[in-house]
């Protein structure tokens, strides 16, 4: 089986996975992202609804103190370091983006906080790139699946993923996959009763 084959199965079992983050702009996308790191999303969505009442934009949440802020994040992980940085990044989204996403991923990468795949998330939610985001799912899936080596760097399996998927809706893909890891692929548990991927799998294999 190919390496574009097996990836085709993983995304067939979710075809319309979508984005399960609550946002209402761009700018609160970004944020939510963000946030995103090392914590669910249906954890970050609990705190955004009240985070997103009170600072709705850029301009509010760059205003606001820290304490405040860490208050209403602090049941994510890494919450003092997050609050720190979505103020910092609402100022500079304010003062040098003029409230405007950035369609540069290297500007996105600049402000506080934000890596390679919250720039990616934003520019394919927003902007509709064809960018491959890759989380710790679709990298737990990329490696179990042979896709890539065990030892390879996030932005290798990126580039790997954007290789083989050049042809095919790599936003629909990102999704699919995503949803493939958290929901059947899991790190834990995973259900390799119901798969179809088993004889490529190399953790069902390391089982036997």
């Amino acid at each position: 089986m190919t390496k574009l084959e097996k990836l085709k199965i993983a995304a067939s079992y979710f075809p319309q996975a979508e984005a399960e983050l609550d946002f209402d702009s761009p700018f609160q996308l970004l944020i939510a992202v963000l946030l995103s790191a090392q914590t669910t999303d249906k954890a970050v969505n609990k705190v955004t609804v009240n985070l997103f009442r009170e600072y709705p934009d850029a301009k509010t949440l760059m205003n606001a103190n820290y304490s405040d802020i860490y208050n209403i994040i602090n049941k994510i992980g890494l919450a003092k370091t997050k609050s720190k940085n979505i103020i910092a990044t609402a100022k500079i989204y304010h003062e040098s983006f003029n409230d405007i996403l950035p369609r540069d991923r290297d500007m996105l990468i600049s402000l506080p906080g934000v890596g390679i795949k919250t720039a990616n998330v934003c520019l394919a939610n927003i902007y509709g790139f064809q960018l491959m985001a890759v989380d710790t799912h679709v990298e737990r899936i990329s490696k179990r699946l042979a896709i890539t080596p065990n030892d390879s760097s996030v932005l290798k399996v990126e580039k790997t993923l954007n290789r083989l998927l050049k042809d095919e809706d790599i936003n629909q893909f990102h999704h699919s996959l995503i949803f493939f890891g958290r929901y059947h692929c899991k790190a834990s548990s995973p259900k390799c009763s119901e798969c179809l991927l088993t004889n490529e799998c190399r953790y069902y294999k390391s089982l036997k």
